[in-house]
C-alpha cells in the first residue's frame, strides 16, 4: 500500500469514528443535561468536516507532477491544514460562546450516567489519536497530523467535561454549571492545539528548514556512494509527503564531466532507494580543491 493510500484509509477511519461519536455525544448531552457533552458533540461534528477536507487534500496531493506543477501537488497539504485549523478555532469559539451563555442560565445538574459515556469516549479518542499520529509520522503528512490532533483535542474536551460533571454531581446544588466551565476551559485547550498544528504547516509553506535529522542522514548516505568525497550545501523542502532535495557534492577534480554526471545519477538513485519519502533530487557537482 502506498503512502497516499495508507493516509486516505486512515482518514476514512477518522470520518467514521467522528460521525459515531458526534451522534453519541449529542444524544448523551441532550438526555443527560450536560452542555459539556453537547459542546463535545459540536467539536466532533466539525471534526467530520475537517476530516473530509483532509481526505480531499490527500486525494488531490496524489496527482502526479505535470507541466504546471513540476514538483507535484503536495503543497495542498499544509493549505488543507490551515483550513482544519480554522475549523478548530470556529468550534472553540462556538463552545466558548455557548458555555458563557449557559453559565448565566440556571439549569439541572448532569445525569451521573454521562460519566460512563465520557469515560468510553476519552479512551476511544486517545486510541484514535495514537493510531492517526503514528500514521502521520510514518508518511510525513501534515494534514493527517492535524487530523490526529483533532482526536486529541476531542479527548481533552471530554476530559474537561468529565471533570466538570464530576464536580457538579459531587458538590450538588450551586455547582450545576461546573460542566459549562469545563467546556469553556476546553475551548482554550483547543485554541492552543490549533496553534501547535498551524505552526509546522506554516513552516512547510515557507520552506522553513525543520529537518536536521533528515539532513544528517542524507549527508551520511551520500558519502557511501563511490566517487562522492564529501557534501557541501544541502537544502530540503517538503511538499505533501515528499521531501525535495538540493544537494552539492564534492568529487575528484580530475575526473571527466561524464564521470561526475554518472556519480550524481548514482547518488540520486541511492538516496531515493535508501531514504523513505524522497521526491526529486537535484545534485550539483563541485570539484575538490
Amino acid at each position: 500500500m502506498s503512502q497516499e493510500q495508507s493516509a486516505i484509509k486512515t482518514t476514512y477511519f477518522s470520518i467514521v469514528s467522528n460521525t459515531i461519536l458526534a451522534i453519541v455525544k449529542g444524544l448523551a448531552g441532550f438526555f443527560g443535561n450536560s452542555y459539556a457533552l453537547i459542546a463535545d458533540a459540536i467539536e466532533s461534528t466539525t471534526d467530520i468536516f475537517s476530516s473530509l477536507l483532509v481526505l480531499f487534500g490527500l486525494k488531490y496531493a496524489k496527482r502526479p507532477a505535470d507541466k504546471n506543477h513540476p514538483y507535484g501537488h503536495g503543497k495542498i497539504e499544509p493549505l488543507i491544514t490551515f483550513l482544519v485549523v480554522v475549523f478548530l478555532v470556529i468550534s472553540a469559539g462556538i463552545i466558548a460562546h455557548e458555555s458563557i451563555q449557559n453559565i448565566q442560565i440556571p439549569h439541572k445538574s448532569p445525569k451521573s450516567w454521562t460519566l460512563m459515556v465520557l469515560g468510553i469516549i476519552i479512551l476511544w479518542k486517545e486510541i484514535s489519536y495514537r493510531i492517526v499520529i503514528k500514521k502521520s509520522k510514518e508518511i510525513n503528512s501534515s494534514s493527517l497530523k492535524a487530523d490526529a490532533w483533532h482526536h486529541r483535542s476531542d479527548a481533552i474536551t471530554s476530559v474537561m467535561a468529565f471533570i466538570g460533571i464530576s464536580i457538579a454531581l459531587i458538590f450538588g446544588e450551586g455547582y450545576e454549571t461546573a460542566d459549562d466551565w469545563a467546556a469553556l476551559l476546553a475551548s482554550g485547550f483547543i485554541l492552543y492545539n490549533s496553534y501547535l498544528i498551524f505552526r509546522p504547516a506554516l513552516g512547510e509553506i515557507m520552506d522553513e528548514h525543520l529537518y536536521d535529522d533528515l539532513l544528517a542522514e542524507i549527508r551520511k548516505k551520500s558519502t557511501e556512494v563511490q566517487g562522492v568525497l564529501d557534501t557541501e550545501k544541502c537544502f530540503i523542502r517538503k511538499a505533501g509527503m515528499k521531501f525535495h532535495i538540493d544537494l552539492h557534492i564534492i568529487v575528484d577534480a580530475k575526473i571527466t564531466v561524464k564521470e561526475g554526471h554518472d556519480i550524481a545519477h548514482a547518488l540520486k538513485d541511492y538516496l531515493k532507494n535508501n531514504i523513505d519519502g524522497i521526491g526529486q533530487v537535484l545534485i550539483h557537482v563541485e570539484p575538490n580543491e
